[in-house]
């Protein structure tokens, strides 16, 4: 056996009668949705019921699967601690998703457990399923902060697992979409959230899941969404197999998207959906193509950090550097001039590493970007140092600063153009630079430096701006 079929529903509390106290008539076509998926998992009979929640137990480098033989939980959160839930976890399942993960090397497992009890985002679709349903264990899932293909990837490991045991089983991926939708919603109107709600809708009902992988971290950010990653685990469970799809609802009357879909699986694999090995094909192309056109000094940061983490070798300048350009002229400024030098480093699109100076520390430009690179890669303290295997999958950049020069007020920043550093008492100090993903406005440009810093709002601070030449 494997997944029977696979839903995509929302989860807000409101919509359950005690919780709502009739405001849930206001998203009736999404009820009525939630009806119709609820009688179609009942006449599937499945042994076991496969939940993604946004709001179990979440890592930025882990997915955690709940442990144990069984779990509670109530809407007591919501003011109705009288709905209440007992649920069995189907162990196998669990301990078969955890092997295999751990064998293709995907950080998963029962390991940090916060909270023991059903998370909303479970327990909203089990209460439908359970009106019409009460067998099948279920096997709850959380989301995590790796890159969409390893979201994708556990999809393909749970679908897998449940082979492997020969289950019946449903996948529900529980997830709403924007909660950007309206000016009268709880968390305001952003034109980003409607465009989301659009191109997942759209997605979805195609069944075109590859597309998945386009939505980037900045554009779901500002969407404000919670179901994205919930959605492409599904995904993943449907790899190599033609699926057959329908839209039942879409629904924004609350300033919140709520999506619902049934997915099937219909005859045959399918070569052409293998989703997850094209996107890795088109990034691998995608990267060699970049890492061919990029100038000296991405290279040299590049040649610095893989001699690094292969050799533990720190390059010699200039002899290294003569040696990169293979007699292409080097441009002045790396060898005779000092600046202040950020490296920053991406893979699949998310950030793996950034340090830099903002003044000069090195005898000149490139041996500025050589040491940086290697401390951008191994001593980010947000991040694990960069592993030999990731080396290939690296994107990396290269600001050389300018000069700062003190500002008076906000009105002479420009995002595109200039960074910014913000000083404090007590040395504080917190720098960004400019034209980033995601920093659209100066307002968020000096907020995000002075968190960066450690300044709060009410803290005297002076300003400084630069310029930067990137070189990617």
């Amino acid at each position: 056996m494997s997944i029977l079929a696979s839903f995509m529903v929302p989860h807000p509390p409101m919509i359950v009668p005690e919780v709502g106290r009739g405001s849930e008539k206001q998203v009736e076509k999404t009820i009525r949705s939630y009806e119709q998926v609820a009688d179609e998992i009942a006449s599937l009979c499945p042994d076991t019921i496969i939940i993604t929640s946004p709001h179990q137990t979440m890592y930025a480098d882990y997915f955690h699967i709940s442990p144990g033989k069984r779990a509670k939980g109530s809407f007591k959160r919501f003011g109705v601690s009288g709905v209440k839930f007992s649920e069995e976890y189907d162990e196998d399942l669990v301990d078969k998703i955890s092997e295999l993960a751990d064998r293709e090397h995907l950080p998963c497992g029962t390991l940090g457990e916060e909270d023991s009890e059903l998370d909303h985002g479970t327990m909203v679709p089990l209460w439908f399923i359970r009106n019409k349903y009460k067998g099948g264990k279920i096997v709850r899932i959380g989301l995590s902060g790796l890159p969409l293909k390893d979201h994708y990837k556990l999809g393909m490991i749970i679908r897998d697992s449940v082979e492997k045991l020969d289950r019946k089983a449903v996948f529900v991926a529980s997830g709403d979409l924007s909660h950007k939708l309206q000016d009268y919603g709880p968390y305001g109107f952003a034109k980003e959230g409607p465009e989301y709600d659009k191109r997942i809708m759209d997605v979805m009902g195609r069944a075109a899941f590859g597309e998945l992988f386009d939505f980037s971290e900045s554009f779901c950010d500002k969407a404000a969404e919670c179901g994205h990653r919930s959605f492409v685990i599904m995904a993943g469970s449907w790899d190599r197999k033609n699926v057959r799809t329908e839209v039942l609802s879409h629904e924004d009357v609350t300033g919140v998207g709520y999506g619902i879909c049934t997915f099937y699986p219909e005859d045959g694999d399918c070569p052409d959906r293998s989703f997850l090995n094209s996107f890795l094909l088109k990034k691998e192309k995608e990267l060699n193509e970049k890492r061919d056109a990029s100038d000296i000094y991405v290279r040299l940061a590049r040649l610095s950090l893989e001699s690094y983490i292969r050799d533990r070798r720190m390059i010699s300048i200039p002899e290294d550097l003569i040696k990169l350009a293979g007699g292409e002229k080097i441009p002045d400024q790396l060898l005779r001039s000092r600046a202040g030098a950020f490296v920053s480093i991406h893979k699949f699109g998310n950030l793996r590493g950034c340090i830099g100076t903002i003044f000069p520390c090195a005898p000149n430009v490139a041996q500025e970007i050589a040491n940086n690179a290697i401390s951008a890669s191994t001593r980010d303290p947000r991040f694990d140092p960069i592993t030999e295997d990731e080396l290939p999958d690296l994107e990396i950049n290269v600001d050389v600063l300018g000069e700062p020069e003190d500002i008076v007020s906000a009105d002479q920043l420009d995002v595109k153009r200039y960074g910014v550093i913000v000083s404090g008492k007590g040395g504080r100090r917190g720098l960004l630079l400019p034209d980033l993903d995601g920093v659209d406005t100066v307002e968020d440009q000096i907020a995000i430096a002075m968190q960066k810093g450690g300044i709060r709002p009410s803290d005297d601070f002076k300003l400084q701006r630069f310029e930067v030449v990137r070189h990617v």
